[in-house]
């Protein structure tokens, strides 16, 4: 798959990879909107329908996070020790490999809007987050194996008007999702955390 084309890539960074699964872009210092989602969100039959039959990125991915709204998979992230150590984890490295500007814990995946530290490659983060969650969140139900989909939806952000709309996105995803009626009354977010 041919990638289009972004700002470039420098030092470290991979510039616009591919692990198989979906497109990534990872250049360093710049602002990206990630997607990551537990293992049982999405019956991989469902999934691989729709990468091969969607006709864009946007397409697929509208595609999918309206799937994965519903609640599909045990939602294991509503559990209030298990969303609190996916939060923690996500709030431990901010200001240091990369500057977190918005987040949601959804019952069953994570949005975050980050910013790329240089030197911290998108894939390294992505990694700790879901590496270190994993082992404890498999500890605390005493379960083996896989607790997130092996792979992460990324988007780098173009400019100021898609830096809203993604920061917009990310808080309102429990209210799109009618979980809630007001963005700042789901506990796991940056929404709530900017009233307090």
């Amino acid at each position: 798959m041919k990638a289009s084309p972004g700002p470039r890539a420098s030092g470290p960074h991979k510039g616009w990879h591919e692990r198989g699964y979906l497109p990534h872009f990872d250049g360093g210092a710049v602002v990206q909107a990630v997607t990551f989602r537990l293992a049982d969100s999405l019956p991989r039959r469902v999934h691989e329908t729709i990468l091969s039959t969607a006709k864009s990125d946007e397409d697929r991915f509208r595609r999918l996070e309206g799937l994965i709204d519903r609640g599909r998979g045990a939602c294991i992230l509503q559990r209030l020790d298990i969303a609190m150590l996916v939060e923690n984890a996500v709030l431990f490295f901010d200001g240091d490999r990369y500057r977190l500007l918005a987040w949601t814990i959804m019952p069953n995946h994570v949005h975050a809007v980050i910013e790329q530290i240089e030197g911290h490659s998108l894939g390294g983060i992505m990694h700790s987050w879901k590496s270190f969650t994993a082992k404890k969140i498999n500890g605390i139900q005493e379960s083996k194996g896989p607790v997130w989909s092996p792979d992460y939806y990324d988007r780098y952000i173009r400019n100021a008007e898609h830096y809203e709309y993604a920061v917009n996105y990310t808080e309102q995803n429990p209210v799109k999702a009618k979980l809630v009626g007001r963005a700042e009354d789901w506990l796991f977010s940056s929404a709530r955390r900017r009233i307090l």
